[in-house]
């Protein structure tokens, strides 16, 4: 892989590169062979390619001084004394890892007084990255190649595309998008709508659960915000990181910026 076009990256995006790299690398090779499921105390499940991800994960990043928020690991929480964390998901969308959609990512963010510097999405089954460094853009590697990438301009509600998760659309969301006029909506899994918005190939991202955590959205952070986007709750409130409580409270609203208040205050009519 050549180098990513930023003249003045820090060290640390090359190392965050590197794991999500070799952590992809794992997790096809599991993807491809029988595997164990099991389901953690939320009821969520856990696959070995989330834990053989965060393995690999943990020992690239340990060789940087910063502590390691994952959702794979007891969170000790002595990292709320530090200025700088690593925040990391070895595998967003396990549900989609099982199902065989493809539509997988591994997630790893830095950050710097409760934001995110840098952001890393990789997408295994296409090769693909999504990389942010604040203040230098963002970039999406793909076919041997970087390009920059960023947000569309659509400022018309009813001329955006949305996205939605596959597997956790509430109907209290499917109402809401159809309320505020949007009639183009797709679904996808894991943290790929973030990208596909950052990438101009989409508008809105909703969700309105409050089950949300940390390290479903530190990296997305730092990429859509890069690409002129925009990511709130869904009231507008900014967000931040290296919480004591890592759930974000009042859901997730992803988009190009341009459209971003008109449906925070049309959600604020509802509450």
């Amino acid at each position: 892989m050549n180098n990513i076009p930023i003249s003045d990256k820090i060290p640390e995006l090359d190392i965050a590169i590197k794991a999500a790299q070799e952590a992809s690398n794992v997790i096809l090779d599991i993807y491809q062979k029988d595997y164990n499921i099991s389901t953690k105390t939320d009821n969520s499940p856990v696959t070995d390619a989330d834990l053989e991800s965060n393995k690999i994960i943990n020992k690239i990043l340990s060789n940087t001084k910063y502590s390691i928020l994952s959702e794979e690991d007891v969170d000790d929480q002595s990292r709320l004394s530090k200025d700088m964390i690593w925040i990391v998901d070895p595998l967003d969308g396990t549900s989609d890892f099982i199902d065989k959609t493809g539509e997988f990512t591994i997630m790893i963010a830095l950050i710097q007084n409760k934001k995110p510097i840098l952001g890393v999405i990789a997408w295994p089954t296409e090769k693909t990255l999504f990389v942010a460094q604040k203040n230098c853009g963002a970039f999406r590697y793909s076919n041997d190649k970087w390009d920059k990438i960023s947000v569309t301009k659509i400022e018309n509600l009813s001329k955006c595309r949305t996205i939605g998760s596959r597997h956790h659309l509430s109907d209290k969301e499917k109402e809401f998008i159809k309320k505020i006029g949007i009639k183009d909506f797709s679904s996808i899994g894991s943290s790929l709508k973030v990208g596909k918005i950052s990438s101009g190939e989409a508008e809105v991202y909703i969700t309105t659960t409050n089950k949300m955590k940390e390290w479903d959205t530190a990296a997305s952070y730092c990429i859509i915000t890069e690409a002129g986007g925009k990511m709130t709750d869904m009231l507008g409130n900014q967000l931040t990181y290296n919480n004591k409580n890592v759930y974000h409270q009042n859901g997730i609203l992803v988009t190009n910026g341009f459209i971003h208040n008109k449906i925070v205050n049309e959600f604020k009519k509802l509450e």
